[in-house]
């Protein structure tokens, strides 16, 4: 059970900031969203991975093959742009942490970023079981440095369990900082590499065998989520113990107020001594250079499957489509602007998320997914659901900031009539493709099983009374 436990680092590292400000503001009274969160994440990749298994292709590939040319160029620039924002915290935050261990200047920080991860996707050469490995390796040198960050600050346990499971909302800004959690938990890359990674292991094709192997995969990716939940729990009862004791000096509270990647690492330090901060550093090195790692290598299956060029090509050129941008921007943003760009790369992101959502819900339910290859009505029903909420809170969030930033700003007035007037046909443009994708019809050929009879009729059964429909 390793394989899945690489995709999770960006979990973390896109999360830490929101997680690192709930604690502080909110204590633990927040977790319950983490938690919650990590069922509807389980439910969408597990969708995701069983996709692959069932079609033996990946989400990108199917994308290729059931949208019109000008929709599939459009999902896959969407992808694309996706994977930078993605990418983007990962190397701020690698940049950050060679700034505080070794006292790297930042820039030096985000090419050393850069060439580690082009060494590293080199292993792909020895097979992907490596990479994975190295994945793993990061992710362990993670939780054990958060773990031990939490065993210093001892969190009272019974107030971190009511946390996990009673839904509260109290306080300023608790239901706000709920959403911004709860809308991070998911980004497009990774339901693409959910679906692409189970194609490097030997499938089977008959009903049995798919169901063992969903089997299989559902539970190594419910293991995966837990050790990331509990490293996500570790983050904010850290920042909720610290920051709630009420002895604090006026320093330390000042810094509790705004918490960033880079401000805990001083908030650790002034509370428990330089070690500490020296360990939050090593953590955060190991998930952002995994999130690096990670974003690049879905890159390749997005690349792959949209442009349908050969593994050779892509793996020279996706990693520079990913990683060079990538860079390019954390180096002129520079340590000074690791949060806004962070805030930038998170409404990227939502605003990208219901392009991936959207076309694997459709092929997930679609008519073509029958016989002994079906997704259970109810868990596609709680998919829809729940996807439908996370984008109808994206997209009002959007329109609210937006509309918040129109009234108070200090642009001529001109000006804003000029923004208004290309901003407003953008998102009118935008919610009707994606009502578009939700009514195009798709159809996804699934290969009969092999071993029984009766299940090939009924899949012929079914098939035909659906054409006829």
């Amino acid at each position: 059970m390793l394989g899945l436990v690489f995709l999770y680092p960006w979990l973390t590292l896109t999360l830490a900031t929101t997680d690192l400000q709930a604690g502080s503001s909110h204590k633990y009274e927040l977790l319950w969203v983490l938690f919650f969160g990590f069922i509807f994440v389980l439910i969408i990749q597990s969708l995701a991975a069983k996709l692959g298994i069932i079609t033996g292709r990946h989400l990108a590939e199917l994308c290729m093959r059931e949208y019109p040319k000008h929709v599939k160029y459009g999902l896959w620039l969407l992808m694309e742009a996706g994977v930078i924002a993605a990418t983007v915290p990962g190397v701020l935050g690698t940049a950050l942490a060679y700034n505080k261990l070794l006292h790297i200047p930042f820039w030096g920080g985000v090419l050393i970023c850069g060439a580690s991860t082009l060494l590293i996707l080199t292993l792909q050469c020895y097979g992907a079981r490596k990479m994975e490995l190295i994945g793993v390796i990061f992710i362990s040198i993670m939780a054990a440095c958060f773990f031990v960050d939490l065993s210093n600050v001892n969190p009272p346990m019974g107030e971190v369990i009511q946390g996990l499971f009673i839904p509260r909302l109290r306080g300023a800004y608790a239901t706000s900082d709920a959403i911004a959690v709860f809308s991070s938990l998911i980004v497009p890359h990774n339901l693409f590499l959910h679906s692409s990674l189970v194609l490097s292991r030997k499938l089977p094709s008959s009903p049995k065998g798919v169901k063992d192997t969903s089997t299989f995969f559902l539970i190594e990716n419910a293991f995966a989520l837990f050790l990331v939940l509990l490293v996500n729990v570790a983050i904010v009862s850290i920042t909720g113990t610290i920051c709630a004791d009420n002895q604090l000096v006026d320093d330390i509270i000042s810094t509790c107020s705004g918490l960033t990647l880079n401000s805990t690492s001083v908030l650790l330090k002034n509370v428990f001594g330089k070690s500490s901060s020296k360990i939050y550093g090593l953590a955060l090195l190991a998930s952002g250079q995994s999130c690096v790692v990670a974003t690049s290598y879905s890159g390749q299956y997005i690349m792959q499957g949209f442009s349908g060029m050969r593994k050779c090509i892509i793996y020279i050129i996706a990693p520079c489509f990913t990683i060079i941008p990538s860079l390019i921007i954390c180096s002129i943003g520079g340590a000074p602007h690791v949060r806004q760009l962070i805030n930038i790369s998170a409404i990227i992101l939502a605003f990208v998320l219901p392009f991936a959502l959207v076309p694997l819900l459709k092929f997930s339910s679609c008519c073509a997914m029958i016989g002994p290859y079906k997704n259970t009505t109810g868990v596609v029903q709680v998919a829809w659901i729940l996807s439908t909420v996370i984008m109808g809170i994206n997209i009002y969030f959007f329109c609210t900031s937006f509309l918040s930033w129109l009234v108070h700003s200090e642009l001529p007035r001109i000006l804003n009539a000029i923004i208004s007037t290309l901003v407003f046909p953008f998102m009118a443009a935008y919610i009707a493709a994606l009502i578009y994708l939700v009514f195009k019809k798709v159809s996804v050929s699934v290969p009969l099983p092999s071993t029984s009879v009766s299940s090939e009729t009924e899949v012929e059964e079914v098939r035909r009374q659906d054409d006829q429909g």
